[in-house]
This record gives structure tokens, C-alpha cells and sequence, in this order.
């Protein structure tokens, strides 16, 4: 205040706002500092440092560049032109990889950005919508906190914790942060398209239970099917959809229903989402689209290798394995808890029908068909019979390795065992 032209005043408080970490208050004294004296080196250091504190990479290398023109020897000056250099590089690294959505890349990029620009905002809140895209919601929230504590009215921190919210299911409580981003930024298009979305996800998803609850399934089957259409990455939201409407159609009794439990919610909440989770197993067994089954618990081992999903996973590729195979059970007309004396009984039906002598009168194509009939008919007996062959078979396991070869296989031979009799057995 006594000598407000002194430009090494200005720069003196400008390095003490900078130990305080206040950059916007430091660069304002140390601009002042060097618009009184041009040629104050520290002065113009210390505005560089504050503008790559604060995320300006452009404007501290002209800062840096200044220093060295006034003396050309500045070290300090050398290394900070260098790690600007170094944070305009991370920031052309993850806008390219933003644009591909590989946000673990840009969540590194800004860490590592952030070590030279500890102030920048904008650094931060890209972090963090990304961290929310990833699915890592208390770290995003806790970032957007951050700076909504320091600046409440900051558009983008609003957005983010918006964005949190929004793919948590909490809906409700989203759109108000939406809004809330909005009247401080009213052009903000991230915020205007997640409120859309938001709003239009609420109101579908309220029309489908008020249609469920009504009794009119079909209306509910299209107003969740709609609402699933809209947002495709808010897999929270859509797990509950999805069971929602696997309950739409297990009360229309529809078969082909196995589509609408899906495994999607499963990508991200395999086990968390337990419902959805049971539901939507029970259903791609029942349905058999074991291939389904398979390539989606794969993708849930990859995103968290846990024994439950690690068994899940298993359980799907036995009965992948299982389906490829001839199925015993249905050959012989049983289930598979079927008892010995069942499957006995079984037998004795099926190979009296399919046995070869039974249609000599037969054409070529009949006879042909009823033969293979008859084999498969004996294979089924030969294994269910047996219950080494046949616990091996339900595991899944390789009947080969007990020394079973199915290609040199003889029906002739187990109706003649099981029957007895001569070898010429006559219906007539």
C-alpha cells in the first residue's frame, strides 16, 4: 500500500499465494509485478508457474520463453519450458483417447498432468468423468467434491457428480445436479444430454411399473424395452430393467424370453446384483444358449476374478460342453434324476420301439432312421446304467477316457444282454 509501483512487492506476495497454494491470487501480482518491470525475471517466472499450475501449459511456455530471453542461462526456466512441454503432451494424449473412450488412459494422462498443474480444474474434473464412466464412483465424487468446496458454482463439478448419481440409480437426486449445472452453465451439452436421458430413463421406467402393476404386461414388455434403448452405459439402471422385464415375461409365460434377462447387468454387477444374477443364469440354462452364457461370464472373470464368478464361469462352460454332446436323458425320455429302475423301464420302451426287425417293412429312409434310433437308445443305456459312466457324463467330463468308444458301439449287443434270448430276436 506505501509503494504500490514496486514490482518485486508484487512478486514477493505473488511467491507467498503460491506457497499458500492460491495460483489465481498469485498470478494477478505476479502479472502486475511484470507489467510494472518487464524485464523482472522472477516475475515472469513466477506468472509461468502459476499458469502451468493452474493448467495454462501455453501461457507458461511464453512465460518461460520470456525468462530465457532475458537470460538465457535460467535452469529453472529450462526444466519448467520442458514441463510444460510435458503437459501439453498428456493433454493431446487424452483428448485422442477420450475420443476412443479408453478412459483408464486419460485418468493416467491427468494423474500424471496433475503432478505439474496440481491446480488445474479442468484436469481434475476430466479425471473424474471419466473415473464415473469407469465406473469408480466414491473417487469421482470425492474429486468433484473437492472442487465444488472451493468453487460452488463450477458447471462441470456439478455435472460429474450429477453423472455419479445418474449411473448409481439414483435418479432422482441426479437430475437436480443436472439442473443445478445448467443454470450455472446453460449451454453445457453433457449436462443438458444427461438430464434428457436422465428424465426420460425416470419417466419410462415409472410408466413400465404402473403398467406391470395395471396387469397390462405387453405395455410393460415395450415401455421397459424403450427404456433400455435410451442409455446403454447406465448398466445399473438397466439390470433392473432387464429383471423387470424378464418378471414381464415369465408372467406371459413366453419362451423366447431368455433375450430379455440378457447378461448384460451382469458386466458390471455379476454378484452385487443378486436377483439379476440368479434370474438371468437360470434363465440362459433353461433356454440352453450356453455359447451366450459363456462369452458373457468371460467378460465378468476379466472385469473381476473372483471365485463366485470364477465357478459361474465354470458351471457355463460344462454345460456348453454338455449341450455339444448327445443328450442321454432325452434319448431315453427321462429326467436326470431319473431312478435305475426309471431308466430301466426307459430303455426297455424305447429299444423295443426302434428295434431294427420291428420295421423290416419299412422304406430305406424309415429303416436307416430307426436304426440310428436304436443305437442311440443303447449308448443311452450303456451310460445312464452305469453310475461311473453316468457321473461323469453329467460333469461334463470325457466318456473317452474311460475307455468308451462310441464309434465301434454294438445296440445288438446290450438288447441281447438286457433282454436275453438267441441272437435272431423276432417281433413277429
Amino acid at each position: 500500500d506505501t509503494c504500490p509501483n514496486n514490482a518485486s512487492y508484487y512478486g514477493n506476495r505473488a511467491a507467498t499465494l503460491m506457497m499458500l497454494g492460491r495460483f489465481r491470487e498469485a498470478l494477478g501480482d505476479a502479472q502486475q509485478s511484470v507489467r510494472l518491470d518487464d524485464r523482472f525475471v522472477r516475475g515472469h517466472l513466477r506468472e509461468g508457474k502459476c499458469h502451468l499450475s493452474l493448467g495454462n501449459a501455453m501461457a507458461a511456455s511464453r512465460c518461460f520463453q520470456r525468462v530465457l530471453e532475458l537470460d538465457h542461462k535460467n535452469t529453472q526456466a529450462q526444466q519448467e519450458m520442458k514441463n510444460a512441454s510435458t503437459v501439453l503432451e498428456y493433454e493431446k494424449i487424452a483428448e485422442v483417447d477420450f475420443e476412443k473412450r479408453d478412459f483408464r488412459k486419460v485418468v493416467f494422462c491427468m494423474d500424471r498432468a496433475l503432478e505439474f498443474a496440481p491446480a488445474c480444474h479442468r484436469f481434475k474434473i476430466l479425471k473424474a468423468e471419466c473415473l464415473a464412466l469407469l465406473g469408480r464412483y466414491p473417487e469421482a465424487q470425492s474429486v468433484a467434491s473437492d472442487i465444488l468446496r472451493m468453487d460452488s458454482t463450477n458447471a462441470d463439478a456439478l455435472y460429474v457428480r450429477g453423472l455419479c448419481l445418474y449411473y448409481e440409480d439414483c435418479i432422482e437426486k441426479a437430475v437436480q445436479f443436472f439442473v443445478q449445472a445448467l443454470r450455472m452453465a446453460p449451454d453445457h451439452e453433457k449436462a443438458c444430454l444427461a438430464c434428457r436421458n436422465a428424465k426420460a430413463l425416470k419417466a419410462k421406467k415409472e410408466d413400465g411399473n404402473k403398467a406391470f402393476k395395471e396387469g397390462n404386461y405387453k405395455l410393460a414388455y415395450e415401455l421397459y424395452t424403450e427404456a433400455l434403448g435410451i442409455d446403454p452405459n447406465n448398466i445399473k439402471t438397466n439390470a433392473k430393467l432387464y429383471c423387470n422385464r424378464g418378471t414381464v415375461n415369465s408372467k406371459v409365460r413366453n419362451d423366447h424370453l431368455a433375450e430379455s434377462l440378457y447378461l448384460n447387468p451382469l458386466l458390471i454387477f455379476p454378484v452385487k446384483y443378486t436377483l439379476a444374477t440368479s434370474v438371468s443364469f437360470h434363465s440362459y440354462m433353461d433356454t440352453e444358449q450356453y455359447e451366450d452364457a459363456v462369452r458373457d461370464y468371460e467378460k465378468v472373470y476379466q472385469t473381476e476374478k473372483t471365485k463366485e464368478h470364477k465357478q459361474l464361469l465354470k458351471n457355463a462352460q460344462v454345460e456348453l460342453k454338455k449341450s455339444k454332446r448327445k443328450d442321454y436323458y432325452k434319448i431315453l425320455g427321462v429326467d436326470k434324476n431319473a431312478s435305475e429302475d426309471e431308466i430301466k423301464k426307459a430303455y426297455r420302451k424305447r429299444a423295443l420301439m426302434h428295434h431294427p426287425d420291428r420295421h423290416s417293412g419299412a422304406s430305406a429312409e424309415v429303416q436307416k432312421e430307426e436304426e440310428k434310433k436304436f443305437k442311440e437308445v443303447g449308448e443311452a443305456f450303456t451310460i445312464l446304467s452305469d453310475p461311473k459312466k453316468k457321473a461323469r457324463y453329467d460333469s461334463g467330463q470325457d466318456l473317452e477316457e474311460d475307455g468308451l468308444n462310441m464309434g465301434d458301439f454294438d445296440a445288438n449287443n446290450i438288447f441281447k444282454a438286457f433282454f436275453g434270448g438267441p441272437a435272431g430276436f423276432s417281433f413277429e
